[in-house]
């Protein structure tokens, strides 16, 4: 299931109709041009970066998926990981990425 984070980081694309995008995401509709940027299946790492096609896989219906972020492009998603990344050290002075978003259930 996708779960939301109320924080979510969007590039330039995805800001103009972030509803159609979110709703694309959750109907399993394929997309050539949506990345998620999630919280780490692996605790050790700080996030995932995945084409949303992905999401298809039984994995991702069977577990819970902490999105942050959405993307029209990898590139775009690499960019808006070094933002959030940013932003996260600059308001807390560390990078623990997990207690900083809060996340509200879809």
């Amino acid at each position: 299931m996708i779960k939301w984070s109320s924080k979510l980081y969007m590039d330039e694309k995805i800001e103009k109709e972030p509803d159609k995008w979110k709703k694309r995401l959750e109907e399993n509709k394929f997309s050539y041009s949506l990345f998620c940027i999630a919280l780490a299946s692996n605790e050790k790492n700080l996030f995932d970066i995945m084409d949303c096609n992905e999401l298809w896989f039984r994995h991702y219906r069977r577990n819970d998926v902490y999105v942050v972020g959405l993307a029209s492009e990898k590139g775009s998603a690499l960019h808006l990981v070094e933002q959030i990344v940013a932003d996260i050290y600059s308001k807390t002075g560390d990078f623990k990425v997990r207690e900083y978003f809060e996340f509200q259930e879809s």
